[in-house]
């Protein structure tokens, strides 16, 4: 580099960097130019001024200390071209900090510092400081305080030299070391402890205190910034003092503390005492105590977590952190306390100016506050039970948080990285003149963006220079900054944590055994069995999990059944261990906590589906994607994910597969509440017709590439609840097989293909599965279970005219085509119409008939020992009752009244009342039954796991089976029990008085 540099010889000094028209005459001043160029014993110091924030500044400053120090000039120069550490370190200073320069050029000499590699930690400091204002002048008389006050003044700019030198070396000389963001922050918090410590000493000397301790003690308690170790380069330094004995003395020297440093280095700011600017400088230990014991405010417990003592007493000091660290880490159960932290923030942000907001680093969106408010936030949630996570640093409690699981390892290393950027720039924009600024230049601030975005090492890409790639970096970072902001700092979950007390946090103590039956847990030992297995071990799972289980322990005891929910937690929870993605959700969606506990304290069926469907579980927190799909959509993709597949069984795994997904999908809006009875009855369906159709289709092509084309077309006719669109979670699927010949095939032929066929798809679909059963059942065929399983369509035909009975028209009334040919699906219908709606509809026989065999089923098909009141299928005013008297009417009346003619119950109970059959008073009643039983039926499936017609009467079952009907955790059961008696009472007796004419 440096030959490539010396070979362009002569020239401008822009080649270098410079601006300024001075700069050719600073050059020649310090001999370093000519009318042949630079001087090659220098190239290598301008390259270095190349590099440097401002190489014009830089060039200023150097000629600075040429006319100051001329005869150190020489040693100056000589030590710039030989010591890359020294070149880097001044070079760097000089080319970003005016004020570093200022200090420079009133302290001739100062420079020579810079070569020297000595202690950066806070025993140094001190003792460098402590040494400045405890020397004795020549005549031995002591300092002055304000002697002492310029010999302090003079050290820290020295010591804060050192520190701004090292820090901006590297970007100058790329061979020298960078330091971390935290050294620098280190470096300059243990500067600043130094110099309360030298400040203290010169207030004890000052105030000519003898026997100091014998009358009081005082300790220096940091706090902010400074409590935390990350400190500015220009900033308040806040602090705390305590005091003990003589509180008058006490205050003398805190208050001339105070002077002495904000006089010599920076400002000490007290404000964050008790009371604040109107409370007393010094309280006793028991002072501090009692305030805030009985009147602190959130934030002052959220200020507390970085007190540190770093001066004075350090026995007093400590005595004081302990003190305090029961007060932060259990100020998370104060009432409203995640709403205050909130409001506090937003408040913060509030007092930004808007033209501003962008532009403020530190108060802004997407700023520094945005990452400190969230980490301290859940510091304080979750350190009640994690002392790993009690730290004052900012990067440290982060890094602690995406340890232990609370925060997710991506989103910790993306907001460490764009904090750690944003507290650089705020570095570099100090730097400049030493002054307290967090506002970051404005876009048309072209050259001082430059200088920033040399200082902090950004590189020009493209055609984009230095400054716009800062631009964009800030607006990056900040804008990641405030996305994990409000995912961290607003996320749900962390109120339902802040409520847990702070006992119940150790899971696995004899306290939280007793907690556990006090919550309603049956078997409290069982449920720490479960807790230890989900928190055993240092795995990062655990973490999580010990993070999750006290907020999950509340909320399952206000579900049906705490100790099923915990099992069933527990079963999913190792099912899904190896799933990335599961616990992340759960720790960063407290929306879909919340509603996992509901679901599995609530039902059997939805655990048995989730460790086979998980993908499920990220659709509970967006109720719009949970509950809001088409069942047109869903069926199309269904068939398409089932046509793709090579083979029968892998199409029909996935059919299997995709028809879970949309049960759990419907079971679980169902629970929540996000879906009407209708609805998931209609997505049931659509979802068994889509997996009807995507297993005949890959069938049939199989069978077709066998034998080389296709003997028959096929239709399959939805029967019972299918062809309603009435299906239930446990229901199976009533269907018809039709087929039509093709051209030159005979009746026979193409009945055996069909059968074939046909029959694949029940044994494919009816195997054996874990899922809820797949059974096609074609009972309802002519001849029932003794006729073919498929006829043609003229067969059909022929039975219906010759030999059908007024219960299989009855049954043809719900016959609705659902997979195969559609054509032939409509031809279908068009062939069993004048069956189904008989003109002049139902003789008195026939009509008799109908009701002699509703009585004889309820009689014959009623389980011995059921209560009749509480049947959701047969029992008085259930499914079969209104379902049979709608059926009654419709054979009487559908042929002249096209309205009728619907496969679905309810809408056909509307028909009845628009045209007049049915008074609206009496269809209501009957609507409100059918839709009560049925929900009542797919509630009963959902909480036992398995189906069931009778109502629970008693236990865990009826209370769950009354929750998912919309009632209160307190509320009677009983009370359900008597509103699905009245409802159905009302109904039968409209059945009794209509059906039975």
């Amino acid at each position: 580099m440096l030959m490539a540099e010396r070979t362009r010889g002569a020239g401008s000094p822009a080649r270098y960097g410079f601006t300024d028209s001075r700069a050719e005459e600073q050059l020649r001043a310090a001999g370093w130019w000519s009318d042949r160029g630079p001087d090659d014993s220098i190239v290598n110091i301008l390259v270095s001024l190349s590099r440097v924030a401002d190489p014009d500044l830089a060039l200023r400053g150097l000629d600075r200390l040429r006319e100051v120090d001329q005869a150190g000039w020489p040693e100056l120069v000589k030590t710039l071209r030989e010591s890359a550490v020294v070149r880097g370190r001044l070079l760097g200073v000089l080319g970003i900090s005016t004020a570093l320069a200022d200090f420079l050029v009133g302290n001739p000499g100062e420079w020579r510092r810079l070569s020297r590699e000595e202690g950066t930690d806070f025993t140094s400091y001190r003792d460098k400081l402590l040494a400045s204002v405890n020397a004795n002048s020549a005549d031995g008389t002591t300092r002055t305080r304000n002697d002492a006050e310029q010999a302090l003044r003079t050290a820290y700019r020295g010591l804060l030299l050192e520190i701004a030198a090292g820090d901006l070396g590297h970007t100058v000389e790329p061979e020298l070391n960078a330091p971390s963001y935290v050294e620098v922050t280190g470096q300059l918090t243990a500067l600043a402890e130094a110099a309360l410590n030298a400040g203290l000493e010169v207030a004890l000397s000052q105030c000519g205190v003898a026997g100091f301790q014998e009358r009081t003690r005082l300790a220096v308690i940091a706090m902010g910034k400074c409590g935390g170790r990350e400190l500015n380069y220009v900033s308040d330094v806040d602090v705390v003092f305590v005091g003990d004995g003589d509180l008058e003395l006490a205050t003398k020297l805190a208050r001339t503390t105070m002077t002495v440093v904000g006089n010599s280095c920076f400002e000490v700011d007290a404000a964050l005492r008790p009371e604040g600017r109107a409370g007393a400088l010094v309280r006793t230990l028991e002072g501090h105590a009692a305030y805030y014991r009985k009147w602190a405010r959130t934030w002052e417990f959220q200020a507390l977590m970085k007190a540190r003592p770093v001066a004075g007493d350090a026995e007093l000091g400590a005595q004081y952190v302990e003190m305090i660290d029961s007060l932060v880490w259990s100020a998370a159960e104060r009432e409203n306390f995640v709403a205050d932290v909130q409001q506090m923030r937003r408040r913060v942000e509030g007092h930004v100016p808007l033209e501003l907001t962008d532009r403020e680093l530190k108060l802004g969106r997407g700023g520094l506050r945005d990452v400190e408010f969230a980490v301290q936030l859940l510091q304080l949630v979750h350190g009640r039970g994690d002392s790993e996570l009690r730290s004052p640093s900012t990067v440290d409690g982060l890094a602690a948080l995406g340890a232990g699981g609370y925060v997710g390892r991506a989103d910790a290393a993306e907001l460490e990285t764009s904090y750690k950027f944003l507290r650089t720039v705020e570095h570099r924009l100090q730097l400049r003149r030493l002054r307290r600024t967090h506002l970051f230049p404005e876009t048309s601030q072209k050259a001082e963006l430059r200088v920033l975005a040399r200082a902090i090492g950004v590189k020009p890409e493209g055609d984009r220079g230095e400054g716009d790639v800062l631009v964009v970096e800030f607006r990056r970072h900040a804008q990641r900054i405030r996305r994990l902001h409000e995912k961290l700092f607003y996320r749900p979950l962390l109120q339902a944590v802040a409520s847990v007390p702070t006992d119940a946090l150790r899971l696995t103590t004899k306290q939280a055994s007793n907690r556990l039956a006090a919550l309603g847990y049956a078997a409290p030992d069982g449920a720490l069995q479960h807790i230890r297995a989900l928190t055993a071990g240092v795995s990062r799972r655990a973490s999580i999990q010990h993070a999750l289980l006290p907020v999950l322990l509340d909320l399952f005891a206000d579900t049906p059944d705490p100790d099923g929910g915990l099992l069933s937690y527990r079963k999913v929870s190792e099912a899904l261990e190896d799933t990335p993605w599961y616990l992340r959700v759960l720790r960063d969606e407290g929306a879909v906590v919340e509603r996992l506990a509901f679901l599995l304290g609530t039902s059997k069926l939805v655990p048995d589906l989730l460790v086979r469907a998980p993908e499920v579980l990220q659709l509970l927190g967006d109720p719009a994607r949970l509950a809001g799909r088409d069942p047109a959509e869903v069926s199309r993709s269904l068939q398409a994910a089932v046509r793709r597949q090579p083979g029968l069984q892998s199409a029909v795994t996935t059919a299997r597969s995709l028809r879970r997904h949309e049960m759990l999908r419907v079971a679980a809006a169902d629970l929540l509440g996000l879906m009407d009875v209708q609805a998931v009855c209609r997505a049931l369906s659509s979802a068994w017709a889509a997996v009807l159709q995507g297993t005949l289709s890959v069938v049939l092509n199989r069978r077709q590439a066998e034998i080389g084309g296709a003997p028959a077309r096929i239709a399959v006719i939805g029967m019972g609840r299918l062809g309603g669109s009435e299906l239930g979670y446990g229901s199976d699927a009533d269907v018809l097989f039709v087929c039509e010949p093709a051209e030159g095939v005979t009746d026979g032929e193409a009945v055996r293909f069909a059968s074939g066929v046909a029959e694949t798809v029940r044994q494919l679909l009816g195997a054996p599965s874990a899922d809820p059963p797949l059974q096609v059942d074609a009972d309802l065929r002519p001849e029932g279970r003794g006729g073919p399983l498929v006829r043609t369509l003229d067969s059909y035909r022929a039975y219906y005219a010759r030999w059908g009975e007024v219960w299989e028209a009855q049954a043809l009334l719900r016959a609705r085509f659902v997979a195969g040919d559609a054509e032939l699906g409509q031809r279908f219908n068009a062939v069993i119409d004048p069956i189904r709606y008989p003109e002049g509809g139902l003789d008195t026989g026939r009509a008799r008939q109908v009701r002699r065999m509703k009585a004889r089923v309820q009689s014959e098909r009623m389980p011995k020992g059921a209560d009749p009141t509480l049947h959701t299928k047969l029992g008085r005013g259930g499914l079969a009752d209104v379902e049979w008297m709608v059926q009654l009417l419709q054979l009487n009346h559908a042929y002249k009244l096209p309205v009728l003619q619907t496969t679905s119950t309810p809408g056909a109970l509307a028909a009845l009342a628009e045209v007049g059959i049915v008074d609206a008073t009496d269809a209501a009643a009957l609507t409100e039954a059918w839709l009560l039983a049925t929900r009542v039926r797919n509630a009963t499936m959902l909480v036992r796991g398995k189906a069931a017609d009778q109502v629970p009467s008693t236990g865990r079952d009826l209370a769950a089976v009354a929750r998912v009907l919309g009632y209160e955790p307190g509320d009677d059961p009983g009370e359900f029990v008597d509103a699905y008696r009245r409802t159905t009472r009302r109904a039968h007796a409209v059945v009794e008085r209509i059906f039975y004419d």
